[in-house]
């Protein structure tokens, strides 16, 4: 399943730059992960960075984006051959 960024968030930009599939960009109040582009690190690393790096905690599964480890990897491979 995709990630979410909750309200928690408090913008310090410390996800942003981790995700290897730019799924991370600024919205209009806190950061907002894509769920497109949004593997949980399928296919690049073992955990999604994004929540090793974020101080509080404010990253959690996307219960609107339910996906199995094979459907990220699936989406990985359709991003990675796009880009």
């Amino acid at each position: 399943m995709a990630l979410l960024i909750n309200d928690k968030c408090i913008n310090c930009d410390m996800c942003e730059p981790e995700c290897p599939n730019q799924a991370i960009t600024l919205g209009e109040f806190i950061f907002e992960i894509d769920p497109i582009l949004c593997t949980e690190c399928v296919g690049h690393y073992d955990k999604p960075t994004c929540k090793s790096v974020c101080p509080i905690t404010c990253i959690v599964p996307d219960p609107a984006h339910l996906e199995s480890t094979d459907e990220l990897l699936e989406k990985y491979h359709l991003i990675t051959l796009t880009t």
